[in-house]
């Protein structure tokens, strides 16, 4: 398919999508803005914090963890399932998180908080989720995205790293959001719709990952945008994709290089993040690995982060994967709002 062809885009994505995408870094600024209005709780001793979330909250979760692992020195999880943890009692801070405010996982976890005496903050557009906390006077940051729930992530990050500021649990982060925006802006000359795949690298990878079963292979840090990648090609493309986190990637996918199939191997391909933030042994690792599959002919590349802290890194990230898995879905003529697969499987459930 030609990914220059703007008028096909438009009778493909009958939603309009790439208008979400092309909004990401008002979406974080204005969350972020929205997150210093809302009423601060008052809570007493916290010893650990569990954020309770599924799918793109979820991934919302994980990229709030990876930005105040260095900063935060309480412990923090992301609890992805049903119930809670025995670690979790009236000394532990849940963030339930859930767009739609009705995940089954999230309200069950939440039922669980409520039983162990936690202290519970539920961050939400709505829903089931919303009406059980005003119901048992718990503190709710309530937010409007009227899109998808996979284009609202700047949402519930920001609600939840402002949440964490605000309480002086980290210092603020305020100049590092600054920078994210202002870095995912500039990005975005080079990736939106309207610059050719010539010039456009998103395009360009979008075009070697069709007919491809792609793997993102990340460092610990970027580990969240791997699995955002990866499930930004499941949703929106239909198409499969995997991850890998380095180090743990070289103590096992790697020796995966010993017995080649030349066959299957020539319809992969393997990208490889990195950024300024890395710790240098796992640059090292992520070359060494990248240069392994090289000599066995494997498809590899590599894409880098931008900016200067963490926060940036993983966003201008964020929104380059975003561009890629809508090209990827442009190239497959698959209409990325399309969630007929979901939607019946909880039909069923």
């Amino acid at each position: 398919m030609n990914l220059d062809d703007l008028e096909l885009f438009k009778q493909i994505d009958r939603l309009n999508m790439i208008a979400q995408i092309n909004g990401l870094p008002d979406q974080l600024q204005s969350a972020w803005g929205l997150a210093q209005t809302l009423s601060l709780p008052k809570l007493d001793e916290v010893h650990n914090i569990i954020l309770s979330a599924m799918g793109d909250s979820g991934s919302a979760a994980e990229l709030v963890v990876a930005s105040v692992s260095s900063s935060l020195s309480l412990p923090v999880s992301v609890h992805r399932g049903y119930g809670l943890p025995a670690s979790a009692t009236d000394k532990t801070l849940v963030v339930c998180l859930s767009h739609s405010g009705n995940s089954e996982e999230v309200l069950d976890a939440f039922e669980s908080a409520l039983k162990n005496g936690c202290k519970i903050i539920v961050i939400s557009t709505g829903g089931k989720l919303t009406e059980r906390a005003q119901a048992n006077n718990l503190p709710v940051w309530n937010f409007t995205y009227t899109g998808m729930d996979t284009t609202a992530i700047a949402y519930p990050y920001a609600l939840t790293l402002a949440l964490f500021a605000r309480l002086g649990l980290i210092p603020d982060p305020s100049t590092d959001v600054a920078e994210a925006v202002a870095m995912m802006k500039r990005s975005q000359q080079h990736i939106v719709p309207e610059m050719i795949a010539a010039k456009n690298p998103a395009k360009r990878y979008a075009g070697q990952l069709v007919g491809r079963w792609v793997t993102f292979v990340a460092t610990e840090n970027l580990a969240p945008v791997a699995y955002r990648w990866k499930t930004q090609i499941n949703q929106l493309a239909k198409a499969g994709a995997n991850f890998e986190i380095i180090p743990e990637a070289t103590h096992n996918t790697l020796i995966a290089t010993i017995n080649p199939n030349p066959t299957l191997n020539a319809h992969t391909m393997t990208l490889f993040m990195r950024a300024p933030s890395d710790h240098p042994r796992n640059k090292l690792r992520s070359d060494l690995m990248r240069q392994a599959f090289m000599l066995e002919a494997l498809n590899t590349d590599v894409i880098d982060a931008r900016g200067d802290s963490v926060i940036a890194h993983l966003w201008t990230l964020i929104i380059f994967g975003d561009y890629m898995a809508y090209y990827l879905a442009m190239a497959y003529g698959a209409d990325p709002s399309e969630e007929d697969a979901f939607v019946n499987f909880k039909r069923s459930l």
